[in-house]
């Protein structure tokens, strides 16, 4: 009953939001103000899910930034991630066992469709819980623009392929990041999001040292014994702070801990410890600008947010608004 009903007012609201939103102007642009006739009760909900959400576990907060990022950068941020099947991006190799969040979207989304059905997208949902994720664990307010439409399917290959690896060198990543329209700076600026969260040793093990080699010179020698002991014996599920210094705080932290060489992963480090070339040399400065100026920073990251959530979709496909954010829309 409840997907009848919002398959009956889906298309009433696509024409609204087509027709009236922002005065008839053209909504295929994003806006910050897409909702406000619409269903106005969209922050209020999204702020009291992510804020419960992360009164119960702190890491939410990255783990909802986390989704968005993954979201963006395959197909542009269409909530493709969220697709369940097995050929879904959720599946893929560099989210299997690690992006998490989903259940956080369902409940968001459930009210919403109580509140205004048909009207929200999923992919606005992740985006809304990615910003107040960062504002919770004491980061910068930005505004996020609204008016995305939900992917009608996922992209595996991509998920696997175009995702940025914390084992690439920063050179690769760039690349990467040139594909979907960012730059140099905007990959200084949103690593800088792993100020807060975790990652697993199957992340960063190759940074430690065996039975063949020593700890990379680059990871300072305590703290590559500490994780060490963490790692030895296990799956490689084992987690630890991506921020040694402030694990569950959005700061510049970060970027201090990397001229410190305390940078976990090997794209962190490489931001700064990498071989000088003309990125190289590029991002190192970025990274002694933020350890210099937090508030440079949070403004950076604000900007360069709103830039990847602007990342987008390929081709000249409609989407839709998922009624539920794990399946398409039935035809």
């Amino acid at each position: 009953m409840k997907n009848s009903h919002c398959s009956r007012l889906l298309l009433v609201c696509s024409v609204l939001v087509l027709c009236i939103v922002t005065g008839g102007a053209r909504c295929d642009k994003l806006s910050s103000n897409f909702y406000d006739w619409t269903c106005p009760g969209v922050y209020n909900i999204v702020q009291q899910h992510v804020f419960s959400a992360m009164r119960e576990e702190l890491r939410m907060g990255a783990s909802l930034l986390r989704l968005h990022f993954h979201d963006c950068f395959v197909n542009g941020c269409d909530g493709s991630i969220l697709l369940d099947g097995a050929d879904g991006e959720k599946f893929a190799l560099p989210n299997q066992n690690s992006v998490r969040g989903y259940e956080v979207i369902d409940a968001i989304k459930a009210d919403l469709e109580n509140m205004c059905p048909g009207v929200v997208s999923c992919a606005d949902v992740v985006a809304l819980a990615a910003g107040y994720g960062v504002l919770f664990s004491g980061g910068p307010y930005y505004n996020v623009l609204l008016g995305r439409r939900d992917g009608l399917k996922a992209n595996q290959s991509g998920a696997d392929n175009s995702l940025p690896s914390p084992f690439e060198p920063i050179s690769s990543i760039v690349k990467k990041f040139a594909d979907v329209g960012l730059d140099t700076k905007d990959v200084v600026v949103l690593s800088g999001a792993h100020t807060i969260g975790r990652a697993r040793c199957v992340l960063f093990s190759d940074r430690l040292a065996s039975t063949k080699s020593s700890a990379n010179p680059t990871l300072d020698a305590t703290m590559a014994a500490n994780l060490q002991k963490l790692c030895t014996g296990g799956d490689g599920n084992q987690t630890t702070a991506l921020d040694v210094s402030s694990a569950d705080v959005f700061d510049k932290q970060y970027y201090h801990n990397l001229l410190s060489k305390k940078g976990l992963l090997t794209s962190d480090q490489g931001l700064f410890s990498a071989d000088e070339d003309v990125v190289a040399s590029t991002t190192k400065a970025l990274v002694q600008t933020y350890r210099d100026d937090g508030e440079q920073f949070f403004s950076d990251f604000g900007a360069s947010m709103v830039k990847m959530g602007s990342i987008p979709l390929p081709g000249a496909s409609a989407g839709e608004i998922r009624c539920n954010c794990r399946v398409p829309n039935p035809k």
